[in-house]
Order: structure tokens, then sequence, then C-alpha cells
């Protein structure tokens, strides 16, 4: 076969380049075996010009436990926290009551001992959890202990305890769980109010019972309110993230790639495929403080339910008839309805006035509003100023402490 010239050095230069990779392919693979090639043995068309020798050497080398080069530091962040992360196994007794029907003495009296009698079933759960304190405090979701006679807490290294729950918040999802003994690990808390869209975020916890499951993903959004999420009953400013969390997986650490604790995995959506949602650690820690001081967590409360305001929401409101309500404005905090004896309804809050700032603060969305009222104190005047009828004016509330459910 015939050459050019031109082909002949087009052929040794793809040569050239194939070999380089194949160096640095070798190098990547097989970090401890050394190659040394004597530059005398190489063809001067396969050393690299001056120009190309230094930008190699620019190029870093391959370091096994550098964060920028591998993902070993999510295995490190594993190593340092998964001995602090707990599996909690719950039960309790249901009482399957007879029918009201049934309870009846006519029927005790025709049927004698073949009536049927109430027949007791245990229900059993298992979640996540992680450890606090050195002493024995755990945190975890409020729903995983919820109504349970027994817990049973399980660490890592197969060492298992009776624990007591000191308390529970429905409001936040948030628990807290004793158990009796010292010595033990604990994880080391981060902080959530600088997160960023696109950080790392891992999960650690026992989905389905499969003990110290590790995934990983980014932050895929913060600030997430109650209501977008779907449970408008609780009173959480959502972490959301893409790494998987699943039923099992209530309770354990959300980390940053650090090994910081940010978050507190929550199960709370069913339907929530490739979504996750945690707590942020300010909130749960601010609500373990309260629940292993008293028990307990009073929440302020005003007695409004809220929207946000939007062109397209405004023009149904306007053009709803029965709600009688005329919305001049496109963007604000929108009150739709005040409950009875309530504080909101003491100072003279109505239906269709439009929140503009909370504690002399300006807000604009109703997570925004839930936030600072959180913050506030029971029983403490707090300014709220609103917009009615195109005036402004400012109206002194008094929260009072969150009704719990009947």
């Amino acid at each position: 076969m015939n050459l050019s010239l031109k082909q002949l050095a087009t052929y040794v230069s793809l040569l050239a380049i194939g070999s380089g990779v194949g160096v640095l392919g070798s190098q990547y693979f097989l970090p401890h075996k050394q190659v040394e090639l004597n530059p005398a043995d190489v063809p001067a068309v396969l050393q690299p010009s001056p120009k190309q020798a230094s930008q190699t050497a620019a190029l870093a080398p391959y370091e096994p436990n550098n964060k920028s080069s591998s993902a070993n530091f999510i295995a490190t962040a594993v190593e340092r926290v998964g001995p602090a992360v707990v599996r909690i196994d719950a039960s309790r007794k249901v009482v399957n009551n007879l029918p009201e029907a049934l309870q009846n003495p006519f029927f005790k009296r025709f049927f004698g001992d073949d009536v049927p009698v109430p027949r007791e079933r245990v229900e059993r759960g298992t979640g996540s959890g992680f450890i606090l304190s050195g002493d024995g405090r755990l945190l975890t979701n409020a729903h995983v202990v919820a109504g349970a006679d027994t817990v049973e807490v399980t660490l890592k290294d197969g060492r298992t305890f009776e624990g007591r729950v000191i308390g529970s918040d429905a409001v936040t999802d948030v628990a807290v769980v004793k158990i009796n003994t010292t010595g033990l690990p604990t994880v080391r808390i981060g902080r959530s109010d600088n997160l960023t869209p696109g950080e790392w975020a891992i999960a650690i916890g026992n989905p389905l019972g499969l003990d110290n499951t590790v995934t990983a993903g980014i932050i895929s959004a913060t600030g997430r309110s109650s209501s977008q999420v779907g449970v408008p009953d609780k009173r959480v400013s959502f972490i959301q993230t893409d790494a998987a969390i699943n039923p099992g997986n209530s309770g354990g650490p959300l980390l940053n790639d650090r090994g910081e604790v940010i978050g507190v995995n929550t199960a709370i959506r069913a339907d929530a495929q490739g979504l996750g949602f945690a707590i942020p650690i300010e909130t749960a820690q601010r609500v373990a403080d309260q629940l292993f001081a008293k028990g307990k967590v009073e929440h302020p409360y005003l007695g409004i339910q809220m929207v946000d305001l939007t062109p397209a929401l405004r023009k149904e409101i306007n053009q709803d008839g029965e709600t009688k309500l005329k919305v001049k404005q496109d963007q604000g905090v929108l009150i739709v309805r005040v409950f009875d004896n309530s504080p909101a309804a003491q100072a003279g809050i109505r239906q269709g006035d439009i929140i503009q700032k909370v504690n002399g603060k300006p807000v604009k969305t109703a997570a925004a509003v839930q936030e600072q009222v959180e913050s506030s104190a029971i029983g403490k005047a707090l300014p709220v100023e609103i917009s009615r009828d195109g005036q402004t004016r400012t109206l002194q509330l008094k929260p009072a402490i969150f009704p719990a459910k009947s």
C-alpha cells in the first residue's frame, strides 16, 4: 500500500494520540504500577513538544482519597456517621372493636358465648434514627414511634436496647427517644440554612428493614412548604433531594459532603417517586431540645388559612361569585379563612386581607408568614401589616398555643 507523506504523518499522529490515552488509562486503573520510558527509546515523532510537555506536567495526578477525583468522600462520610445511625422497631396493640349493634345486650341474651369478642393484633413498623449524645439521646420521626407501646433500638454493631419515647411532635414530625447506655457514637450537626440546590446529599437509613443502606444524590430544592409537599397539616419548610428515601428511611440523617447532618429524612409521600424530603436540622434540633426538656412542643398559632396570590388565582377569585371577594393585587399572601375565636379573629383579621409584613419583615409567600409566626412568642404581641380595600393597616396579634387534634 502506497502512502503519501501527508497520510503517513496523519497516521503517526493518531498513533501517538492513542498511545497517550493508553498510558493515562494505565495510570488511572493501575496506580501502583510505575512504568518508566527511556526518551532515547522513543521515536522523535512520539515525543511531546515543549508546549505539550508543559501541559502534561500541569495535569493533577490520580489521588484515590482526593474528593475532587473520586467518590470516596461519600464513603468517608458514611464511615464517620454510619455507627450513629440506628434502626427503630416500634410495636403497638390495636383492638378490633365489635360493631355497635353486636354490643347490644339483646344479642348477648340470644347468642350467649357465641357472640364474637374484640380481638387484639400487634402492628409493627421499622424506621431509622440517629444518636445525638453519647448517653443515648436519639432523634427520629414522630410517625415512626406514634402510638408505640414498645420501641427497640438496634445499633449498627448489633446491640439492641429498649427505648423510651420522651416526646413526639406531630406538627413537625419530630420525636426523641432515650436508651440507657453510655459511650455511644454520635453524629456531627451541620447547617441547612445555607444549602444551595446542586450540592451533594447523602441519606442513611433502614429502608424496608435493610440496615445502614446508603443512597446519594443532590439537594434538589430548599424551602418547600408543607402545602407544596402535600402535607398541609405539617409546619415545616422541607429540603427536597433526589437521594432515594423510602419507607424505613424515615428518621435517618441527611448528610452533606462533609458528613454533617443537615436534615432528618421523612418518607411522607408514598407516591413521591424520585423525590425525597427532609426536615431541616435547625427545625428538628429546636423541637428535639424542647421535647427533651418538657416532653412537648408549643407552637404559635394565629388561626388563618393563606394562599400565595398569582394573576391566574386573582382572576379565578374575582370571577367566583360565591366568595364575594375582589382582589386587586397579583402578588402577596391572601387570607382565605379566619377561624372562629382564634387570635386572628380577635385581632380583627378578615377574609380577603392581604398580608404584607409580619413583625416588620416583608413577606411574599405563605411559607414566609409561617416562618415568622413559628419564631414568635406565644401570648406576645406580633405586628401584622395587611392591605384591605387598598388601605394599609397594622394589627397586633397575640399567638396562642397550636390546638391539639381531637
